[in-house]
């Protein structure tokens, strides 16, 4: 089984960390690959971490699961309307074949541009679905979901949500026992020490 991230710099650490980690978990031997225009270092958003880029898009001629993490804004409309534009062909291309099409926080944004999310429930972070509302034809899921499934689509909120979707993932391709094991083995068990509420947004606040 193939896993494809494609990556990019300045996106968001935890939507390439969290299903790494996580399906690694579910099996060791996953072959997960972070894929770029080409081989080379991914600085991450808020500066500072960098990784490898492991494959080139050429490199990766097919997924069985397309994992598509957010990131800064302004990295997002390099990818969406700038000279980036090689991602959303790479994406379209790849997710024909793929049996999961997945996104987490602003990555849903690039699928919808993609038109990978037309017609389909989906969520994406709570300060961005004004955003996704605009950009084709989805079915935004009122209020703020960690993930939703809609047939081969899985898309997550905000960052952190890509914890709990990255485990549902594990489900969706094993079973819940298996889910359990991995949830176990990296003691998943949230109890955050603060307590806060999201506030609705109605109108987006970038131009992509």
């Amino acid at each position: 089984m193939i896993v494809g991230i494609p990556v990019y710099n300045d996106v968001d650490l935890l939507d390439v960390a969290a299903p790494f980690e996580i399906l690694k978990w579910m099996d060791p031997n996953i072959d997960i690959r972070l894929i770029a225009p080409k081989p080379g270092r991914i600085t991450a958003r808020k500066g500072g971490f960098t990784f490898e880029a492991t494959h080139g898009f050429d490199d990766v001629p097919a997924v069985d699961v397309l994992w598509v993490p957010g990131g800064d804004p302004a990295a997002l409309k390099r990818i969406m309307s700038g000279p980036d534009g090689a991602y959303l062909e790479f994406m379209k291309d790849r997710a024909g074949n793929a049996k999961w099409v997945c996104s987490v926080c602003e990555g849903a944004l690039l699928l919808a541009k993609a038109g990978l999310l037309d017609g389909y429930e989906c969520t994406t972070h709570w300060f961005f679905i004004p955003c996704l509302k605009q950009i084709g034809s989805p079915r935004v899921v009122e209020g703020f979901p960690r993930f939703v499934v809609d047939r081969n689509r899985l898309t997550g909120g905000g960052v952190s949500s890509g914890l709990d979707e990255a485990l549902k993932l594990v489900e969706l391709l094993t079973d819940y026992a298996t889910a359990q094991g991995v949830q176990q083995n990296i003691q998943y068990y949230p109890c955050p020490p603060v307590a806060s509420t999201i506030t609705q947004i109605d109108t987006c606040q970038f131009t992509f």
